[in-house]
């Protein structure tokens, strides 16, 4: 028999390989870092040529994302001085501020249909992909091939007739419409995904658990679905993602009361055109949920790392 042996990497290589590391990770983060600084810019900042690195922050692109505004008189203004500081901000414009905006409101929905369609895409995905790891299914590798397609085929393919289904059933701008939508779109990848991770589960922890008594339904819950963490987090990450994300559906299927974040935030507009420090608001605080959820699960992604170390 061959005997394979791992060579350690030299010091010179090492070097090499953190440097590449680094400069990818530089070079990614980026642009983040950059639309986090025009956040804070004033709009003359945020269209300056040559860009501008040092800068005076302020918070002008944060109250033009959160409020609505009109111009006064200046009779108007000196008759009602600024009552708080986003008042002072936008006064230097000779405006007012009339209301909130509805940022927020597409910003909740986001949150309501991202995460709603994700539960239901791994719930369903994880019931699905126990299935097929388990139990003698007719057609099996048919049936997840056809359930892999679903996944390959652009969704500008079959954008008109989701949209003509939608509004014959009357699912158009609606969260259980965005949600469904979203869901059938991600179960595909949650099948695959959750089945590799619980073929990697010994058959005989759930042997086990029925011969003490439990049944399938037990032995699922009590055993399979704790080892299955890492699988679950992993895919409601990239389920999340898909759906936090996703722009041409939103943009056919949502106009008002169940627009998400993405499609509304290109449509800020500021005094004289774009409002690119509001845009930028807008995309940095559309990171914070995804960030903070992926965070929270990176215990299980970091066990995803040595998963299948286990042996039967």
């Amino acid at each position: 028999m061959s005997s394979y042996s791992i060579t350690e990497p030299s010091p010179r290589q090492k070097w090499v390989a953190g440097t590449l590391v680094i400069l990818y990770a530089v070079i990614t983060i980026l642009p983040l870092v950059w639309i986090i600084a025009t956040g804070f810019k004033s709009p003359s900042d945020a269209i300056s040529y040559p860009p501008k690195i040092v800068f005076e922050p302020t918070l002008e692109g944060y109250v033009n994302l959160f409020t609505t505004r009109t111009r006064q008189t200046e009779e108007y203004l000196a008759a009602n001085p600024p009552q708080t500081w986003a008042d002072e901000i936008v006064r230097q414009y000779d405006m007012v501020i009339v209301g909130p905006s509805r940022y927020g409101e597409r910003f909740l929905n986001s949150v309501i249909i991202g995460f709603g369609s994700t539960f239901l895409a791994v719930f369903l995905g994880t019931m699905a992909a126990y299935a097929f790891s388990r139990f003698r299914v007719p057609l099996k590798d048919d049936l997840m091939f056809f359930i892999l397609s679903t996944r390959m085929m652009p969704p500008i393919a079959v954008a008109i007739p989701i949209f003509l289904m939608f509004r014959s059933l009357g699912l158009s701008d609606t969260h259980l419409g965005m949600i469904l939508l979203y869901t059938a779109v991600n179960i595909s990848l949650a099948v695959w995904l959750m089945k590799s991770f619980i073929d990697g589960i010994p058959r005989e922890y759930e042997e086990a658990a029925l011969i003490d008594g439990y049944t399938r339904f037990q032995a699922f819950m009590k055993v399979v679905l704790p080892q299955a963490a890492t699988g679950i987090a992993s895919t409601a990450i990239f389920c999340l993602i898909f759906a936090w994300n996703e722009y041409a559906f939103a943009v056919l299927l949502t106009s008002g009361t169940a627009q998400t974040a993405p499609p509304f935030i290109p449509t800020i507009i500021g005094v004289g055109g774009q409002d690119w420090p509001a845009v930028a608001a807008g995309a940095t605080l559309f990171l914070i949920p995804v960030m903070v959820f992926t965070i929270l699960l990176r215990k299980h992604l970091l066990r995803g790392i040595t998963f299948g170390a286990v042996r039967k």
